[in-house]
């Protein structure tokens, strides 16, 4: 029996401790898109920041929604009390750049009927929590923290004016950084999860594959580096602005002079035309993996940092910042080959499409989750943003967008094969 934390004399069952700790996990996620939707003024709430998404107040109701229809109604067959709601904000939107909704302000509820649903969802759902399948409350607890992320994307592009400020951005530094080619050489990287832990769908199944030898760069592409590109004619990424003759990074709340060192944030087929131009490629899924949780030894690291825990303070991550710090801030989280923040401070593209790892089976709860995306239309990201929660650290998570989309926490470094 495992003692109950901070109560004397009593005792707790494994899973009583394990539901209990799940319900811990389910409030802290809940706080922390709370924070993010205190940030707004009243007007911002039916703002659409990014004209292919949806107003904000759908997110609003969207994460509450989501719960109820995978917990209470799918996984425990609970009636609805508001099954118009349950459907109006039930799914999210993917399509092409620069094809948005249609939409208007009036055609969705007000602020407070939003919020009179999603603590009902929350009042109810706190009674159910411990007859629900595990697997979906992870699933609940990941999808909120998703969000977290993906929300940041749409409050960075919200006028400045509609939101209250936080603190201040990172300090940058001026100094010229040497760029290095590390080599990486031949060996073996695990893609997937194991069977028994926690994962979406499209991380299974675990298996290994062989990596040639190949060069990688110690640093994300910087800011200063694309900046040459630019120069020379290329469209400027979504998050710079331009006064004059200087360029600025656009970030969270307020605009600061391009930091150099910082990493560019772009769209893959931006990264991808960099690559191109540099006469270099960017990494595969695989690649990335053999850079970041390899050794020379020939074994697998946990982290690149070695330690089995997902450490925050070794990268810019689990929402530490809202914007990027240089690319050699954060040497303690420097993988076995010295390959620099291949987690944290900003997802990196890479050059595989999404896909099915062999043995791929959709959640029979969720089937569109990953498959709808199996389309040669999206590209695999990983690493970590400085605003992605640390459960997202572990090794077989992945990300992806489109290769137009321009709003991700997303750089990328190059490769020589």
């Amino acid at each position: 029996m495992l003692a109950c934390n901070g109560v004397a004399g009593e005792t707790m069952s494994t899973a009583a401790l394990v539901s209990r700790r799940l319900a811990e996990r389910v409030n802290a996620a809940r706080a922390r898109t709370d924070e993010l939707f205190d940030l707004l003024k009243p007007e911002a709430f039916y703002s659409r920041p990014i004209p292919e998404r949806h107003r904000l107040i759908f997110y609003l109701g969207h994460l509450e929604a989501f719960d109820w229809n995978q917990i209470a109604r799918n996984a425990l067959s609970v009636p609805a009390f508001d099954p118009a709601f349950d459907k109006l904000f039930e799914f999210g939107i993917d399509p092409p750049v620069g094809r948005a909704a249609g939409d208007e302000p009036s055609d969705w509820p007000t602020v407070d009927q939003v919020r009179v649903y999603c603590r009902r969802v929350r009042l109810i759902l706190d009674t159910l929590l411990e007859q629900a399948p595990e697997q979906i409350i992870h699933v609940a607890i990941e999808h909120r923290l998703m969000h977290a992320e993906t929300f940041a994307y749409l409050l960075h592009n919200l006028p400045y004016e509609q939101k209250l400020s936080a603190a201040a951005g990172p300090r940058h530094s001026g100094r010229a950084l040497q760029r290095a080619m590390l080599e990486i050489p031949e060996g073996t990287a695990t893609l997937g999860q194991k069977p028994s832990e926690f994962g979406w769908d499209n991380e299974f199944r675990e298996h290994q594959v062989r990596v040639p030898g190949f060069a990688i760069g110690k640093y994300k592409v910087t800011n200063g580096e694309y900046l040459e590109f630019v120069k020379e004619g290329a469209p400027a990424p979504h998050f710079w602005t331009k006064h004059g003759e200087d360029w600025h990074y656009r970030g969270m709340f307020a605009e600061i002079a391009l930091p150099l060192n910082a990493p560019v944030y772009v769209t893959h087929q931006e990264a991808a035309r960099y690559a191109r131009w540099a006469g270099k490629a960017l990494p595969s899924e695989a690649q990335f993996h053999r850079a970041a949780y390899g050794t020379p030894a020939g074994d697998e690291r946990t982290y690149p940092w070695g330690p089995d825990r997902p450490d925050p303070s070794r990268g810019n991550l689990d929402f530490h910042n809202w914007d990027p710090l240089d690319v050699d801030a954060n040497p303690a989280g420097d993988s076995a080959f010295g390959v620099s923040q291949l987690v944290g401070n900003g997802w990196e593209w890479t050059s595989t499409v999404v896909g099915p790892f062999p043995g791929f089976e959709p959640f029979a709860f969720y089937p569109g989750y990953s498959k709808n995306f199996f389309d040669e239309e999206h590209y695999v990201l990983k690493g970590a943003s400085p605003r992605t929660d640390a459960c997202f650290l572990r090794r077989s998570f992945r990300n992806w967008f489109r290769p137009d989309y321009p709003y991700v926490y997303a750089g990328f470094r190059l490769v020589e094969n």
